[in-house]
């Protein structure tokens, strides 16, 4: 998943609702409006204000930072009355008319962040959110970039995500008897073709391996958030037809072909005209943690330290979205994103956009207690021994480093 959305595309979808996939190439440098104090990063926010505030909010989350309050308030203020969120509303106090052209990811991806921010003071502000979701789900059981748009891979597992964040069972959204996970395994290729998800399918209903589009539906089949991706167990991946197959199983699916995808190169290549021989920094860091929440943390090693070598620019220049995603992708794959390659991925997010209310993590906070409590124990244990055999001894055995 590229971290900037492209205007064209956008349009297009909108207009008449095309395959096309809608994510794009890197930032503009000369923000066409005036970016808001409490917005993560300084290109233009026009076609990803939301979504990359609230990938940042979910990776600070994750890595147990706390966001500043007007980051928070910030994307607060984004949303419609209806519950939906559009990419950017330059001005938040107008309420939203028609001209506002809101959309399933924005919409999904704010609800995660909402669901986490000031430890679930906004849940109503997520649910009423995914409330609006659930009233434009297509027929097939998935969603479109657009209300009514044709359902694609991507907009539904963020969807799901979004279900997962709020406390709702993706496979209970229905519609029309249809669930999220009857709409991706529609858009699944069948081993022979390598167990790949396509976008959507095209004109004429085929489908067309999409690596993007496999990142994202895995990860969807697997009903979980952005937040709640976790590594499972270190296994192997293969890829099993079977009629109606559960979830799990065409996911690993298309974990096979991510894990194929990138077995000679360890990252997946960029499918933008113009740039097909370029390394695709923001697709392969959602590939790590589809291969890790499928198949486990060894599975995802040779992509996520590929990522660790050569991610740095590419995430300086696109800023924190990049960043977040690259956060998302080690804390998926069990890694320590504030030593990333050498780089603090964390101190890097939170120097992009307002001071988090403390840089101090609760990981780092639970550390120091246990160590206090350690401190306690020794001190009770040591009592106890000067009692009854001597200062002397206590001290001397500490210091060669005796157990006690």
């Amino acid at each position: 998943m590229n971290v900037r959305r492209s205007a064209a595309v956008l349009a297009a979808t909108a207009v008449i609702g095309t395959a096309t996939p809608v994510m794009a190439a890197s930032p503009s440098p000369s923000p066409s409006v005036a970016v808001p104090s409490g917005l993560y990063g300084t290109s233009d926010p026009t076609y990803d204000g939301v979504w990359r505030q609230s990938l940042a909010l979910i990776a600070q989350h994750k890595s147990d930072v706390r966001p500043a309050t007007k980051a928070v308030d910030w994307l607060l203020g984004q949303q419609c009355a209806n519950g939906a969120f559009a990419a950017f509303r330059a001005e938040p106090a107008k309420a939203c008319d028609a001209k506002v052209m809101v959309d399933t990811n924005s919409t999904a991806a704010a609800a995660q962040a909402l669901s986490l921010a000031g430890d679930g003071d906004h849940m109503d502000v997520a649910l009423k959110a995914v409330t609006w979701l659930k009233s434009v789900q297509n027929k097939d059981g998935g969603w479109g970039y657009t209300p009514g748009g044709p359902s694609d891979a991507n907009s539904t597992s963020v969807v799901i995500g979004a279900l997962n964040a709020v406390g709702q069972d993706p496979d209970t959204a229905v519609k029309d008897g249809k669930s999220p996970y009857d709409a991706l395994r529609k858009l699944a290729l069948p081993c022979e073709d390598g167990g790949a998800f396509a976008y959507q399918p095209d004109k004429k209903g085929k489908l067309t391996a999409n690596a993007d589009a496999t990142a994202a539906a895995v990860v969807g089949l697997k009903g979980m958030s952005m937040e709640s991706a976790k590594a499972a167990d270190d296994t192997d991946l293969s890829c099993t037809d079977a009629t109606k197959a559960e979830p799990d199983q065409v996911a690993a699916n298309g974990a096979s072909y991510l894990a194929e995808a990138m077995e000679k190169d360890s990252h997946l290549m960029s499918a933008l005209a113009g740039a097909e021989d370029q390394p695709d920094f923001g697709n392969t860091a959602d590939a790590v943690v589809a291969l890790a929440v499928t198949a486990g943390p060894k599975a995802a090693e040779k992509p996520l330290t590929w990522l660790e070598k050569n991610s740095a620019d590419w995430a300086k220049q696109n800023g924190p979205a990049a960043y977040a995603q690259l956060i998302l992708a080690a804390e998926a794959a069990g890694a320590d994103p504030r030593t990333f390659g050498g780089t603090d991925l964390v101190k890097q997010l939170n120097a992009t956009g307002p001071e988090p209310k403390t840089q101090a993590t609760a990981k780092a906070a639970e550390k120091a207690e246990d160590d206090e409590d350690g401190v306690s124990v020794w001190w009770i244990i040591g009592v106890g021994l000067v009692a009854g055999i001597g200062v002397g001894f206590l001290f001397t055995g500490r210091n060669k480093g005796q157990q006690l």
